[in-house]
């Protein structure tokens, strides 16, 4: 028995399924995605390799430093099998010990062959990351799914759809719910039972879930369009999110929104961040500028889609290369270290969320191409946040570095219901990168980038307060609900102010 085994039995005890250790770290533990509390002292190398003994062999050891990763199963007397992934890092390695691994899969020595490419266009599965710990890197390739969607779950989207709904939410044992415009609403008198059966899952799928796993799955709706179903298991059992989509992702003026950015497209390199909160509409402003882009300019654009939402068009005189995480490709660190070498003019990426993306990312924006990606943050100074604090303290500075000479613009996005109560109306923050901008990231000062959107407006810059305040001085939205959705309250009183 290898001494990890003790923090093993402890995680298992807290109720988390994810173990991280590394190098000159703390350990950490994750209950599927939400951090859980360790106060373990970082742990050093000599102590690390003498807690996995037997599991980091001389075998991974060599695979670790030619590859720069390793995926082997381990098996915790008393807890069952364990997925550990080692990564290597400037400063040593960091192993991951994720419960729920295949019990066929080698114990040792290098990753087994990836299974064939599944045909099937839907489904993906893959563990929710916190902010603060990205995901693993490996994801194998998934089955094809051997079912279809159930008449009961047809019917409920069909509901769904002639709501206008954006979200369905199914958990077993009760009765299915949808989101119209903002608003939770019940939809049938029915309780849902047997949800996996409903959902095109299949056998190696079904298997995954009850390992703990959460899914994702792009699911066609004849007649109606795409939807994006997120499964995971509760307490009460396994739940699952559907979001609502149109087929075909829509063009950027039928967005409306408020202010035009649309010319980012034409940016021959760099960075473009689409953030906001899950729901906020980000993803679909991604797939607008996408579409725009393959329209208006010759370009190759590959796209690495965690799963495959909406449909994009190609013109005559654009190419378009799309791949979905798990399914065409292991992850989105390999999908990007791919696209490099497949001649792009531009790369959308679905996420950027852990070191490894982000640093390909920022380097295909530094080498000649345009970067558009999403990435989970209310404001823009946030997002510049988000992504420098992935990094360990000694690499931050590099980063900024990197994000002044790259990151060309920050849209921060949110919905905000409209006057009338009918659907929802988009209200964003826009950030462009000039100099002085640029200048703030470099030296650390974010927190003054308020400032200079608030005064930025000549130089196409739009502060979300304002945004805000224009909207409710327009009688579009109320003012309690701008207040609610305002990064700050105060700047956004002084712009109503202003409009008096």
């Amino acid at each position: 028995m290898a001494d990890i085994d003790g923090l093993l039995k402890l995680a298992h005890q807290q109720g988390a399924n994810e173990l991280r250790v590394a190098v000159g770290q703390a350990p950490r533990m994750f209950a599927h995605g939400n951090a859980k509390r360790l106060s373990i002292p970082a742990i050093s190398e000599s102590t690390l390799r003498a807690l996995l003994e037997g599991i980091l062999t001389t075998t991974a050891e060599q695979e670790l430093r030619t590859a720069g990763s390793f995926e082997t199963t381990y098996h915790a007397k008393g807890l069952g099998p364990y997925r550990v992934a080692f990564t290597a890092q400037a400063d040593g390695f960091e192993a991951v010990f994720l419960a729920g691994a295949a019990a066929n899969k080698p114990s040792s020595g290098p990753p087994a062959a990836p299974a064939p490419t599944a045909q099937f266009t839907g489904p993906t599965g893959h563990e929710p990351a916190s902010a603060t710990a990205p995901p693993l890197s490996v994801r194998p390739s998934l089955p094809q799914s051997d079912h279809t969607i159930s008449p009961q779950l047809m019917r409920w989207l069909e509901q769904a759809s002639g709501l206008q709904a954006s979200d369905l939410h199914l958990a077993e044992g009760e009765k299915p719910w949808v989101r119209v415009h903002g608003q939770l609403t019940c939809i049938d008198t029915v309780p849902v039972a047997n949800l996996v059966n409903l959902l095109p899952l299949g056998a190696a799928l079904t298997e995954r879930l009850a390992c703990g796993e959460a899914l994702d799955l792009g699911l066609d709706i004849p007649g109606t369009g795409r939807a994006r179903a997120h499964v995971y298991n509760t307490d009460g059992g396994p739940v699952a999110a559907l979001r609502l989509l149109p087929r075909e992702a829509p063009s950027f003026a039928a967005l409306n929104m408020p202010t035009s950015f649309d010319d980012l497209i034409y940016l021959p390199h760099g960075l473009v961040l689409l953030c906001g909160a899950t729901g906020s509409g980000k993803s679909t402003t991604l797939a607008a500028l996408a579409q725009e882009a393959l329209q208006r300019r010759s370009i190759v654009l590959v796209s690495l889609e965690d799963p495959i939402e909406y449909g994009l068009t190609t013109s005559t005189h654009s190419l378009l290369r799309r791949r979905q995480i798990g399914r065409d490709v292991e992850g989105f660190a390999s999908g990007l270290r791919d696209a490099l070498r497949a001649d792009p003019d531009v790369l959308m990426l679905g996420e950027i969320r852990d070191r490894t993306s982000i640093a390909l990312a920022l380097t295909a924006a530094e080498t000649g191409h345009l970067v558009l990606a999403s990435v989970h943050s209310r404001s823009a100074a946030s997002a510049v946040e988000r992504i420098v604090d992935v990094f360990p303290a000694e690499q931050q500075p590099q980063i900024r570095l990197q994000l002044a000479e790259s990151l060309r613009a920050v849209v921060a996005q949110r919905l905000v219901r409209r006057r009338s109560g009918e659907g929802r109306v988009p209200a964003i923050e826009l950030l462009r990168v000039n100099r002085a901008v640029a200048s703030l990231i470099r030296e650390g000062k974010t927190v003054q980038i308020a400032t200079v959107l608030q005064s930025g407006r000549r130089e196409g810059m739009l502060a979300l307060e304002r945004c805000l305040a224009d909207l409710v001085q327009s009688g579009t939205i109320l003012h309690e609900d701008a207040t609610a959705a305002a990064n700050d309250p105060d700047a956004l009183q002084q712009f109503l102010k202003r409009a008096l």
